[in-house]
């Protein structure tokens, strides 16, 4: 019997409408199930970022959006302009509407096109009142088999196989089955037996792994056949970067944001950029489907953003570090900036995480470096 350690406190993770008191202001987070973004919805963000908060957008680790140093009081008028837009279609169920799904789907490999399911899984959730006590750090992934998103550890996943889709729990391939017609329903039928077995176990958990037992409790309540379980793939260390193909002849571009922080002006060039539709990324990077050609490429590295596959903001990520966090040592960002004009970074440049303390927030699944400052200087490893 695996007994993890238990959860002290409540989840506290900010939304849209519950935002965290950071050092610069408050912190709103704005779920983007699938990380699908119509460019009016991008616009709408960067105009919501210059008028209400520091005049940037920051990528999360799980295609979500953040606004930073936002006015007091500000934060009605912001849920009022996300419903607007359509971000925010249920005030209840904002911070559990966390989804990634594997990028270009349906346009660029994979064996299926899983972005149906984003809208359908959200809506079923967003509709059923008991799912809106999920805690803000509960995880679904939808992955149409070319493995980018599933070994993202989410609590409930996806994954599409040459003759089924399988469900994963945190992790772990549970051997449950189904077609495709039949996946959401699954996912949430997942998702509802989750909160079952955590009311049982105290009600504090976060995660299915903070569960004793967590996925196998999970999928005995949900019952039915099982197949052998499979080994569930080890996530990429990024996303695409550059141009990519598309199987209809057209082109993605794929633009890296260095750290994540996308001003509102970049914002906009993409929105501009695009044919209607984006696609944030796990990688802190913004997919722009469906163009003509790759034309749009130096306009888009001219504005700051990386389409060049072996850059070195493809393998470093940082915290907030200084001034937006009072607990970090050192102006994170600032310092990571330097390194990597000056081709400074160590460990040889391999993929690592620059922080401002021990906490060590943001840091990303996988092999990676950590980077951590000291209060006189920073210790690598």
């Amino acid at each position: 019997m695996t007994v993890p350690p238990a959860r002290l406190r409540a989840d506290a993770c900010p939304g849209a409408l519950q935002t965290h008191a950071a050092a610069d202001g408050a912190l709103a987070r704005v779920r983007v199930p699938g990380g699908a973004l119509t460019s009016i919805q991008l616009r709408d963000l960067a105009a919501a970022a210059r008028e209400l908060g520091d005049g940037a957008l920051e990528l999360t680790s799980r295609g979500n959006v953040q606004l930073r140093g936002l006015q007091a009081g500000s934060e009605a008028e912001l849920g009022d302009r996300l419903a607007a837009t359509g971000l925010l279609p249920s005030a209840t169920h904002e911070t559990a509407r966390n989804v990634l799904a594997s990028v270009l789907s349906g346009r660029a490999g994979g064996l299926l096109d899983v972005r149906p399911w984003v809208p359908a899984f959200d809506a079923g959730l967003c509709a059923d009142p008991a799912l809106a006590a999920l805690p803000g750090r509960f995880l679904a992934a939808f992955d149409d088999g070319r493995a980018d998103v599933i070994g993202l550890g989410a609590d409930v996943g996806l994954l599409a196989l040459d003759s089924a889709v399988a469900l994963v729990l945190a992790g772990v391939d549970s051997g449950l089955r189904t077609g495709p017609d039949g996946a959401v329903e699954l996912a949430l039928a997942a998702t509802r037996a989750f909160l079952a077995v955590r009311a049982e176990q105290g009600g504090t958990a976060w995660r299915i792994a903070d569960l004793t037992d967590g996925p196998a409790r999970v999928a005995a309540l949900l019952g039915g056949a099982t197949d052998a379980p499979r080994a569930v793939p080890a996530a990429p260390l990024g996303g695409p970067a550059g141009a990519v193909r598309q199987t209809d002849g057209r082109t993605a571009l794929g633009a890296v944001v260095p750290l994540g922080r996308l001003t509102a002006d970049q914002a906009e060039l993409l929105a501009e950029t695009s044919s209607g539709e984006l696609q944030l990324t796990p990688w802190r990077s913004v997919v722009v489907p469906d163009l003509a050609d790759a034309g749009a490429l130096p306009l888009l590295a001219a504005a700051g953003l990386e389409l060049d596959d072996g850059s070195p903001w493809l393998r470093v990520t940082a915290c907030a570090g200084r001034p937006g966090c009072a607990k970090s040592l050192a102006d994170v960002r600032s310092d990571v900036v330097r390194a990597v004009a000056a081709g400074e970074l160590p460990a040889g440049g391999a993929r690592q995480h620059w922080v401002g303390c021990e906490r060590r927030c943001g840091r990303p699944a996988g092999e990676v470096v950590d980077v951590v400052a000291t209060g006189g200087g920073y210790r690598v490893g």
